[in-house]
């Protein structure tokens, strides 16, 4: 049974490029509830292990520089199906793909530089919300 949570990142090119508004208010209209957000900026420790999956992949390093360049937004999402349905809502990750109306196609750069992360599963979504929320920041 899909889960009813999922976690996304405003990157540090969707809010240095003033999108957190636009990109929030999409969210809310697609139908997702908030449940936890903040503005943080990830310390170099953080995004290594954030991203530890990749770290044998050749763009590991260009990832957290990225990634540690501005700050990010950070949420807990809440919908039925949420992990698949906020999928669809981003689009792909090269935005030349993605369909018309996601998130990626109307603010995203580039692969590197696409404006906005989503779990791909039910536990990664798990995973990465306790990453930047403990249980206890979290709205029931």
């Amino acid at each position: 049974m899909a889960g009813t949570r999922t976690f996304t990142m405003i990157k540090p090119d969707g809010v240095e490029d003033n999108n957190i508004g636009n990109i929030l208010q999409m969210i809310t209209d697609a139908g997702f509830t908030i449940k936890a957000m903040k503005l943080t900026r990830l310390s170099t420790e953080q995004a290594q292990e954030f991203y530890a999956i990749h770290a044998e992949r050749p763009f590991y390093g260009e990832l957290v520089e990225y990634m540690t360049s501005g700050p990010i937004i950070a949420a807990i999402l809440e919908k039925d199906n949420a992990v698949e349905d906020f999928r669809t809502l981003i689009g792909a990750t090269n935005p030349a793909e993605a369909a018309e109306g996601t998130i990626r196609a109307k603010y995203a750069e580039s692969i590197g530089r696409n404006a906005v992360h989503g779990s791909d599963s039910d536990e990664n979504a798990e995973i990465e919300g306790n990453f930047h929320f403990p249980v206890a920041e979290v709205v029931a």
